[in-house]
């Protein structure tokens, strides 16, 4: 994954635009459990809004198309599920990778997203963020005010 990350800094380009679309990387878990995609948008203002959310591989559940697992992806470390790879590929304004714990799946997404503006926790991998929160992924509130609050600094809304 460093190499990745490497390349990844290496081709980084922050856009100073003002943000339009925003895509959302989460678990299926938080997914569930919060409106987060109804919540970014109120807050934020923006309706053109994606989310995607891990759910572990289990041949019982149908297949999804907001939802990746860990069969989606090769030993290279690409990603092959075709409505996922579009996802990533999307130059999304905002990418918000609300997760807070490590989680390689979700971290390898964050880092192969085309998003110009990345957002997470400070407990995950530092160096995939260009704004990381040091906040409890249960209060989407606070995440969500404290986020407006940043991008109105950055003049990004």
């Amino acid at each position: 994954m460093s190499k990745l990350s490497k390349k990844n800094e290496e081709n980084r380009v922050v856009s100073q635009d003002k943000i339009k679309s925003i895509g959302i990387l989460t678990t299926d878990k938080v997914s569930s459990q919060l409106e987060l995609q109804s919540e970014i948008e109120s807050t934020l203002g923006v309706r053109n809004t994606k989310i995607y959310s891990f759910r572990r591989f289990n041949k019982t559940e149908e297949i999804s198309y907001r939802h990746f697992s860990e069969k989606d992806v090769n030993w290279k470390g690409e990603f092959h599920q075709q409505n996922f790879k579009s996802f990533l590929e999307q130059p999304f304004d905002l990418l918000i990778a609300y997760f807070d714990d490590k989680h390689l799946y979700l971290e390898l997404a964050t880092l192969q997203s085309r998003a110009s503006f990345k957002v997470g926790f400070s407990q995950v991998n530092y160096k995939l963020f260009d704004i990381d929160f040091s906040l409890e992924t249960i209060d989407i509130q606070q995440f969500s005010s404290e986020l407006k609050k940043y991008l109105s600094i950055l003049n990004k809304l």
